[in-house]
């Protein structure tokens, strides 16, 4: 009995829906091979890593914390990955949107200002679709790829955060370290429950969900985008903007990392310093893929990626593992995923016959 892999007539639907389940158990079942032959227990590992970090309501809340900048960047770029627009660079935008909201907090300073956090919300999101508009433009003006020009400018954002922290906003009292002064009361994101650090940019990153779901799923913008990502021509000969769906896909994906990166420096940080690439970006495009460019899957997907943050950490203090081993497993996960979603479009048939190779049918 040999293998052979032969194309469905059409794309199954039920396997588009499995395929994540699959990857994540399988993921699973790789990590316990992963401890054992890093010489740990792999039952004790795998308790420290998946189930320790969700053992009480503060781990819980920690979560919820670590998913929130997760769920806001995975749903945002989802629009743009419908459409095929492949915005692979809002880990810059988060950190634009990060350092425009920082602008606003450092002007408020330690004053009493209730438009504030309206102010930095409102100013992270005009950072981050600003950085995205570049790939934006360029794309749409001369055809660049924007795969390559929103990655590259990742690393110019990182300069820039680094520039500004060692140098104009530096505080002066902060002991030589590259860092601002710790924002001001008005500038901190309202805790939702005492005792945690969970705050309200959780709430900020369910009605981005909700209104994602609202546009991607039942407006017809939504829809456009959707024909144009899946059926170029069908979308060209119905008269939809190509044009539009570029610029609507990388700014809202842009406006919701920056939104994210405001959530981080007003929320668990409370200033910008140069810790602020923590890889949010990358992960939630393994989220909004996880999450199959869902609201609904990239919130449960925003929760898996944050336990896998959650649980490096925890491996970490607890294991005597590098807290790298985090993207190990993002890198697992993402692998199985690709893997699991060959069988969309093909199945797996068995064969009594001689030895011809492992081999692949279309029809």
């Amino acid at each position: 009995m040999w293998p052979r892999l032969e194309a469905r007539p059409e794309a199954s639907r039920r396997m588009r829906w499995l395929s994540p389940l699959l990857a994540v158990g399988l993921t699973l079942l790789g990590g316990l091979v992963l401890f054992a032959a890093l010489g740990r227990d792999p039952f004790e590992a795998f308790r420290v890593y998946f189930v320790q970090p969700v053992g009480d309501l503060y781990a819980l809340s920690e979560l919820l914390l670590k998913a929130t900048p997760l769920m806001l960047i995975g749903v945002g770029l989802a629009a743009g990955f419908r459409a095929g627009v492949w915005n692979i660079g809002a880990e810059g935008q988060f950190i634009l949107g990060a350092l425009f909201a920082t602008a606003v907090a450092l002007h408020v300073g330690d004053a009493p200002a209730a438009w504030a956090v309206a102010a930095m919300v409102l100013a992270g999101a005009l950072g981050g679709a600003l950085w995205a508009a570049v790939p934006a433009w360029l794309r749409t003006r001369w055809g660049t790829n924007e795969i390559l020009v929103s990655l590259m400018l990742v690393y110019v954002a990182q300069l820039l955060a680094s520039w500004l922290v060692y140098g104009p906003w530096k505080d002066p009292g902060g002991y030589n370290f590259p860092q601002t002064r710790s924002f001001g009361e008005s500038a901190l994101l309202p805790l939702l429950a005492e005792g945690t650090r969970l705050h309200a940019g959780f709430l900020l990153a369910l009605a981005a969900l909700l209104a994602g779901y609202v546009f991607l799923q039942l407006s017809f913008l939504g829809f456009q985008m959707q024909v144009a990502g899946q059926a170029e021509q069908a979308g060209r000969y119905a008269g939809f903007s190509a044009r539009r769906a570029i610029w609507v896909g990388l700014l809202a994906g842009g406006a919701l990392a920056g939104v994210a990166g405001m959530t981080e420096v007003a929320g668990p940080m409370g200033q910008l310093t140069t810790q602020i690439s923590a890889g949010y970006g990358f992960a939630a495009i393994i989220v909004a893929f996880v999450g199959r460019l869902h609201p609904a899957g990239i919130f449960g997907a925003s929760l898996l990626m944050a336990l896998l943050f959650l649980g490096g950490e925890q491996a970490q203090q607890h294991l005597n593992l590098p807290s790298s081993i985090s993207k190990v497993f993002q890198g697992m996960l993402l692998f199985f995923l690709l893997a699991s979603d060959l069988f969309i479009g093909y199945r797996l048939r068995w064969e009594r016959s001689a030895w011809r190779g492992f081999s692949w049918t279309r029809r």
